[in-house]
């Protein structure tokens, strides 16, 4: 088994005995994270190809991607971002396999370092298909963190289409999934959401 044979939400909450709350906005308040003129100019003209296009490796590339990288830069390379990596935490509980994104509050750019902070998957439709493997692969993270003594709460993830991204919080065995899609748009937003939540202020 790895993170994608869960392939929805109860699967995950059952399997690790989660309890979960549905009603709850996790970001009611943010303060806006203004984009670089790089991203911007990114978005103006990919937006439409990678909407024409469609693909998750599309949306990935030409949307997700620059997102992410922007967070990074923002917070001055305090943080690490990885892409399309191996995660094998457990595989004999279905703890193993590819991550889209994994964010780090480790600086090293080059391997996983505790404490992991956020996953991303990536989806190029119904966000809730992307839910059950996105809380196992934080489930994933919150064990890698403890055993590197490194332990962190609440662990972030997000499933997005690039357009419309979803939030979920894992605090202990209590997973809340945001009550909204947050857009791509206004940009300043989602940039405020996701470096709120890389500087640990949630």
């Amino acid at each position: 088994m790895s993170y994608s044979k869960f392939t929805t939400l109860t699967e995950v909450l059952d399997k690790f005995g989660l309890s979960v709350v549905y009603d709850q906005e996790l970001f009611p308040s943010v303060t806006p994270a203004p984009p670089g003129e790089l991203l911007v100019a990114t978005l103006d003209e990919y937006l439409p190809l990678a909407l024409a296009i469609g693909t998750e490796k599309a949306r990935s590339e030409l949307l997700i991607m620059p997102v992410l990288a922007e967070v990074r830069r923002q917070l001055h390379a305090q943080i690490s971002l990885f892409s399309g990596v191996d995660f094998n935490v457990d595989p004999k509980q279905g703890l193993n396999g590819y991550c889209d994104y994994l964010l780090s509050r480790s600086r090293d750019p080059f391997t996983i370092q505790a404490p992991v902070f956020a996953l991303v998957e990536a989806k190029n439709e119904k966000l809730v298909t992307g839910l059950g493997q996105c809380v196992a692969e934080m489930i994933a993270a919150q064990l890698f963190n403890q055993r590197a003594n490194k332990p962190l709460s609440p662990i972030y993830g997000a499933v997005t289409t690039g357009e419309l991204w979803r939030f979920v919080k894992l605090e202990g065995t209590e997973l809340t999934v945001d009550r909204d899609n947050e857009n791509l748009n206004p940009l300043e937003r989602l940039l405020g959401i996701l470096t709120t939540i890389a500087q640990g202020a949630t």
